[in-house]
């Protein structure tokens, strides 16, 4: 799931080997390019510090309280099974997403090409089977945000470790955010479980390696604590 970026395009290709990946596209961009043409709030804002306000349309609000109809819907069936997301968003969402369809291929056509909207419109409309897919699958989320939210550490430090240094500190840079991640996914604080297994490696057992994984190692660290009193 991602927005439209050109270089995942061979991911989707037909002859991919071994197979092609499912694209499913993120509502959460599309909704972005809607939304700059229907910000009421950045328009005034720009008047009042005597700047050229960007055009606001009354068919680009009306677009984005039909998107937000189904996030809507999201936020009420965050974290039940993909069973339990697949019965609400056929029954609920589905008819949404059929009429969003009808309205904005209806509304396109009866402005300009080079309209704005018409721009933000075709977005969509040229990968509707991909803004659809999240219907027929409850696994899928309607947006990427949350591995965008999960990666904005790695974005906003880029600067401070601007290089590497070579493909193998590359290399070792992908594992170091690889354990991290997966400690604090784990509920597990990276920095006590590095600590920790860094001052057992040297002594442990090659064979019981596994122990050490932030999953395990905290179910160990359970086990161990002295119970309440």
């Amino acid at each position: 799931q991602a927005d439209a970026f050109g270089g995942y395009g061979d991911l989707y290709a037909t002859g991919r080997q071994p197979a092609p990946v499912l694209e499913a596209s993120c509502w959460a961009h599309s909704r972005r390019k809607v939304f700059e043409l229907a910000d009421v709030e950045a328009a005034a804002r720009k008047k009042a510090h005597g700047e050229k306000p960007n055009l606001v349309y009354p068919l680009a609000v009306e677009a984005v309280k039909r998107i937000d109809a189904l996030f809507d819907i999201e936020r009420a069936i965050n974290g039940l099974s993909p069973a339990q997301r697949h019965a609400v968003r056929q029954e609920r969402s589905a008819p949404l997403v059929t009429e969003l369809e009808r309205w904005m291929i209806k509304t396109r056509d009866k402005l300009s090409r080079g309209h704005d909207l018409t721009k933000a419109f075709n977005y969509m409309l040229r990968r509707w089977s991909s803004f659809a897919r999240f219907l027929d699958d409850g696994r899928i989320c309607l947006s990427n945000n949350a591995a965008e939210r999960a990666l904005r550490g790695i974005a906003l430090g880029r600067k401070s470790w601007l290089f590497c240094g070579s493909d193998r500190g590359g290399q070792r840079a992908a594992v170091l955010y690889s354990l991290i991640v997966s400690a604090k996914m784990n509920d597990v604080d990276p920095q006590a479980w590095l600590a920790d297994v860094l001052a057992r490696l040297p002594a442990y057992p090659a064979h019981r390696i596994d122990d050490l994984l932030p999953w395990n190692w905290r179910s160990a660290k359970l086990r161990t604590q002295p119970a309440a009193a």
